[in-house]
């Protein structure tokens, strides 16, 4: 398929609106929402991970062991666990669940706070050096047929070998958008984490980022992350977009604005302030892209919303991927029961249209 669709699970019930509930880790809840997932015709699910939240490859096991098709994508910091042992890690969840069902996700770290909760006191430049040399180890372990010897700025071994490998691909995404990152992730990433931004900034971004990984001969995929409000009329839904916004707004009144930002610190990344800037220029870009959430989380996260019917909001999303970008990450501020929604025609509507691009582009190349 030429597009992918992606979620994300959480092992509680919650959302900023919804606010948490439940134990931290509810076996049954992540089950059924990993379920919901492969139900609505998603590809994979991101596993999300913070200093202070339950471990994502035990989560993913989780998603992966209650499911048949759904693959994931684990969130991860490199700094924590040596990319050795990370790459036989996912190589072996491979092997037991199924080829191609395990991908990784990079995040190097926005907030300096959270990252010395598990005890990195490096700074954001040596951040994305390490995470640029772990890469490099971590594809390296995943593919040597023999054992090998590294030696750099944060690893060193001799005769690193993994005797299991995996039976497919195991992608490689990778979010950031500060100049040390772009350079990192055009160099080493399958893919590319763009929050959802406008679509000139986005074709800046994607242009910006393709033109890198040119530098080293690659070429790159790209993933946009973002919020679909949906209601069977526009009106509807920029009534429930304004009741998530005012829910949102009781949930922080409530707790002092500390459970959605736990473990995260001042976030000084810079996709988090291009958020910022953005919201504050206006609160509606695109004609239904809405910050109006952005605008409460400080730029943290994806937040970023969507809004109309299911037509108008897959229309909006395909105009990304017209830019380029095959995968799509949605998630809901109601979370399962949007995804099952979904699943009934935002899910369905993406597909046909993404089909419909590609035969015309298949039809154009036999025409010319």
């Amino acid at each position: 398929m030429s597009i992918q669709i992606l979620g994300m699970v959480s092992t509680t019930y919650g959302s900023e609106s919804a606010g948490w509930r439940g134990p931290v880790v509810d076996p049954g809840y992540l089950a059924d929402f990993a379920r919901a997932h492969e139900e609505a015709g998603f590809d994979r699910a991101l596993v999300a991970h913070s200093a202070s939240s339950p471990e994502g490859f035990a989560a993913a096991a989780h998603v992966l062991y209650n499911t048949e098709r759904l693959g994931v994508l684990i969130a991860q910091r490199p700094g924590f666990i040596q990319p050795t042992l990370t790459a036989r890690k996912l190589a072996t969840l491979d092997n037991l669940t199924g080829a191609g069902r395990v991908a990784i996700h990079h995040i190097t770290g926005g907030s300096d706070t959270d990252q010395r909760r598990d005890g990195d006191f490096a700074g954001k430049q040596a951040r994305y050096r390490r995470t640029a040399e772990f890469i490099e180890v971590l594809r390296r372990t995943l593919t040597s047929g023999e054992p090998f010897d590294h030696e750099g700025e944060f690893y060193r071994y001799e005769g690193a070998f993994s005797s299991v490998k995996p039976q497919g691909e195991v992608p490689i995404y990778f979010g950031g958008q500060s100049d040390d990152a772009i350079r990192v992730g055009g160099r080493w990433a399958d893919v590319y984490a763009l929050w959802g931004e406008p679509l000139a900034q986005t074709r800046e971004r994607v242009d910006l980022i393709r033109a890198e990984a040119a530098r080293h001969g690659r070429e790159i995929g790209f993933s946009l992350s973002v919020r679909p409000i949906v209601a069977e009329t526009e009106d509807a839904a920029w009534e429930k977009a304004a009741r998530i916004r005012r829910a949102f707004e009781d949930e922080l009144a409530r707790d002092g604005g500390g459970t959605w930002r736990i473990g995260r610190g001042e976030n000084t990344a810079v996709g988090a302030q291009r958020l910022k800037d953005e919201a504050d220029e206006k609160l509606v870009h695109d004609e239904r892209l809405w910050f109006g959430v952005t605008r409460l989380t400080d730029g943290g996260g994806n937040s970023t919303a969507l809004v109309g019917t299911p037509q108008q909001v897959a229309d909006a999303l395909l105009k990304y991927y017209d830019l380029g970008i095959r995968n799509f990450l949605i998630r809901g501020f109601d979370p399962l029961r949007d995804v099952r929604d979904w699943g009934e025609e935002l899910v369905p509507l993406l597909r046909a249209g993404a089909a419909a691009r590609e035969e015309a582009l298949i039809a154009a190349g036999q025409g010319g």
